[in-house]
């Protein structure tokens, strides 16, 4: 944690109060955490929050999660000890989407005795993953989290013999940092699956097919949840896609890989980028293989790249050849906060909530302990999550 973090967080107590405002019942924020509205523009861009953390950070709204953050999170949610994966196997799914190559898992035999090895080729983006600072930039500007462009930035296989010696451009803005720090703190689950169907009506809406989940929508969940938002918090949205992938026929499975991507997911809007800046969250995952609605709609921007912060956030990008297509929400979230947009927050895609909604419909908790510890890959621009969550 910072110095200048560690200043700020103190100024107010683990405890300190509530407060009611236009983004739901939230905890009192750190006053040196502008608005969306105040934050500056990048180009054409509003809401960048790359000034917030410095012009060298590498966290973006990770940097939420402080000691006293983890702590709070740690001694109020692990209760029973509890615990549930949200990660899909690496397997899955056998055909991603976005044109992205097939997991290979090579189980090998040895030639002595009852040994074994194994080598994983992989795209770190196929499955359940967190998107990271490298994964999309401001296109039309070419340049990634805190104005790092794109050009000194290297490709290709690099070895790195020195775990002493590593050039700063192989690992600046590099997944390694959220793997290093570790993305830990208080989780919340809004399940919009249940939300609408506890009654025993239908979704109204097919997960595979887009459709926008709105700002009222989440707000509703979450007041008919119990939840209130404090700072920190890592936002798990439950939409819908595993519960279909799960119950659908092998051909239908398939065939996502073989057709144009549609899917259900938050709405590109200002309101939308305002509640999750202004609920200042580290992270925001979903089940969905992307974040925000896809595809996007014309003459709207993508969520990715007009977003504002640099958050964690679950992959949702397409690509044909060398063209990119990514939607704004997705967008603006991963460059801007640090969390995924201009902010630049975290964003997570294809998590595997669907043991951790039962257990929260059962316990009537949608609050709990959440770690997540990506693979340290130096430069990387995406991680599998290795997520869990305690209770």
């Amino acid at each position: 944690m910072t110095t200048r973090l560690r200043q700020v967080f103190n100024i107010f107590s683990p405890s300190h109060f509530r407060k009611e405002s236009n983004m739901g019942t939230v905890d009192t924020k750190p006053k040196e955490l502008p608005k969306f509205d105040d934050l500056p523009s990048f180009k054409e861009y509003k809401g960048c929050a790359w000034s917030v953390w410095g012009e060298d950070d590498q966290l973006g709204t990770v940097n939420l999660l402080t000691e006293e953050v983890v702590k709070k999170a740690a001694a109020e949610e692990i209760r029973t000890g509890q615990t549930v994966s949200l990660n899909w196997p690496v397997n899955f799914p056998n055909k991603p989407m976005f044109g992205r190559k097939s997991p290979e898992v090579k189980m090998i035999k040895r030639p002595r005795g009852a040994t074994r090895d194994d080598e994983l080729h992989i795209n770190t983006q196929s499955g359940s993953q967190w998107d990271g600072m490298r994964h999309f930039g401001v296109a039309n500007h070419d340049v990634f989290y805190n104005n790092t462009h794109k050009d000194t930035i290297p490709g290709g296989v690099i070895p790195i013999p020195d775990p002493k010696n590593i050039d700063p451009s192989l690992s600046r803005i590099g997944i390694q940092n959220w793997a290093s720090h570790g993305i830990c703190g208080r989780g919340v689950l809004l399940d919009l699956v249940r939300f609408y169907t506890a009654d025993g009506k239908p979704l109204p809406y097919d997960p595979w097919t887009s459709h926008p989940i709105s700002v009222k929508e989440l707000q509703a969940c979450a007041k008919k949840q119990g939840v209130q938002f404090r700072v920190g918090d890592v936002l798990i949205l439950r939409v819908g896609f595993m519960s279909k992938f799960y119950e659908e026929s092998q051909e239908g499975r398939d065939a996502l890989g073989e057709k144009p991507e549609t899917f259900a997911g938050i709405e590109q809007s200002d309101d939308m980028k305002r509640f999750l800046w202004d609920n200042h969250f580290s992270a925001v995952a979903s089940d969905q293989p992307a974040l925000e609605r896809w595809p996007t709609p014309e003459g709207v921007p993508h969520m990715h790249q007009a977003s504002f912060f640099q958050t964690l956030i679950s992959e949702s990008d397409a690509h044909t050849d060398d063209t990119w297509h990514v939607g704004d929400a997705h967008r603006q979230v991963l460059i801007g906060i640090g969390m995924m947009f201009i902010h630049r927050e975290c964003i997570g895609e294809m998590f595997d909530v669907e043991k951790l909604a039962e257990i929260c419909a059962e316990t009537h908790r949608y609050t709990f302990f959440f770690s997540s510890w990506p693979l340290p890959i130096i430069g990387g621009c995406a991680s599998p999550p290795n997520a869990a969550a305690y209770f």
